[in-house]
């Protein structure tokens, strides 16, 4: 294992930060894996997840089993580890500007495009060489003021060449599920099935460039740009959503690390026999179909369906309370599907997002993912 610490600058003359990578295998290996946690920093199952893989990771390295090379950013957010208001960590969002950490990363397609045209030829590994280079030199080449944006560039340069790229996250409370493209589903089928994931939401674009879209999207976009020319889809990424933000302990986080282990193998990053692939819990829906649920006023939040929960159409979901006038509002549901995630706040102002029903049918388009 080699550490690097790189330095970000922080918010005021003295303060600085730093993000600590670890490498494992010969540097420059293939098939090289990214894997980071906590890029939201108050998403701690991430964070948890990727110490349990770092020792695993450690022992394979021992043994001589990395074939490959992983870069593992235990927790790629030390700007918003050190966020506080009032006592209570606010990781999602910058406080200097309320920008999402995961969201807004370069788009690089016209930068790249322009570097490859007339460099392209019938040769697929060439042209997928010629455009990684051109990735990362696009990235060298984004503009970076604010320390977000200095963390932006510095994960994005680690991880935009690399093979597989697995984004470790959690919702508010949720059941295990992940996002990914929609030509890579049956890629991270077994990865879905090895996590036990309850949904798997698909989309060619969910707006608001998110880190794994930023290193995957680019291949979608340059095969449209160039159809004449052979393009990989080169770099497999997936935000994996590791349940809720309570749900952190040994035992999860030691299984997912080892799902995470498993995958690898299959993808030949690390050397091994074959994982045994278990029965998946779900098929893959649009991220399109995502029903998000609103409360309709403001009050106490009361749940009548769990996480993991089967629903159908017009099923109540949960009822809002009002403390004032003792009314009380259903929220139901038009989708059938599998409610995967839900809010852990029991107060609601009107029009919080309380809920997500993983729904087959689109419903919505634009902006598919959460502020």
């Amino acid at each position: 294992m080699r550490t690097m610490n790189l330095p970000l600058p922080g918010h005021a003359p003295g303060l600085q930060a730093a993000l600590t990578v670890h490498r494992f295998g010969e540097a420059g290996a293939r098939p090289r894996a990214y894997v980071q946690g906590a890029l939201h920093a108050d998403e701690i199952p991430g964070m948890l997840a990727a110490h349990h893989l770092r020792g695993r990771l450690e022992r394979l390295e021992a043994e001589g089993r990395i074939r490959g090379e992983v870069v593992l950013v235990p927790f790629a957010n030390p700007l918003g580890l050190s966020q506080r208001v009032l006592g209570g960590m606010v990781g999602r969002f910058d406080l200097a500007d309320g920008a999402n950490f995961n969201r807004h990363y370069p788009d690089l397609v016209e930068t790249v495009a322009a570097a490859v045209a007339g460099r392209l030829t019938d040769d697929e590994t060439r042209n997928r060489d010629v455009i990684r280079t051109a990735l990362k030199d696009a990235v060298a080449a984004s503009d970076a003021t604010t320390p977000a944006e200095h963390l932006k560039r510095t994960l994005l340069s680690l991880a935009i060449d690399a093979d597989i790229v697995l984004d470790l996250h959690c919702d508010s409370e949720a059941a295990m599920h992940l996002y990914t493209l929609t030509p890579q589903a049956e890629d991270f089928a077994p990865l879905a099935a090895l996590l036990g994931c309850q949904a798997v939401l698909l989309a060619t674009e969910s707006g608001d460039e998110p880190f794994d879209e930023a290193c995957s999207t680019p291949w979608l976009r340059l095969r449209e740009r160039f159809p004449d020319k052979p393009i990989p889809l080169a770099c497999l990424a997936t935000t994996v959503e590791l349940r809720g933000q309570a749900d952190v302990s040994h035992e999860l986080a030691a299984a997912d690390a080892e799902a995470l282990v498993a995958f690898l193998t299959l993808r030949g990053v690390i050397e091994g026999p074959a994982p045994t692939i278990p029965p998946a819990r779900c098929e893959p829906t649009p991220l399109a179909g995502s029903e998000p649920l609103f409360a309709p006023l403001a009050g106490m939040v009361v749940f009548h369906r769990g996480v993991g929960e089967r629903v159908a159409a017009g099923d109540m979901i949960a009822e809002i309370v009002c403390p004032e006038t003792g009314a009380v509002a259903p929220v139901t549901t038009r989708s059938d599907g599998v409610l995967f995630a839900r809010s852990a706040s029991r107060f609601a102002h009107p029009g919080k997002r309380l809920g997500k029903i993983a729904g087959k049918d689109p419903t919505r388009a634009g902006k598919l993912l959460s502020p």
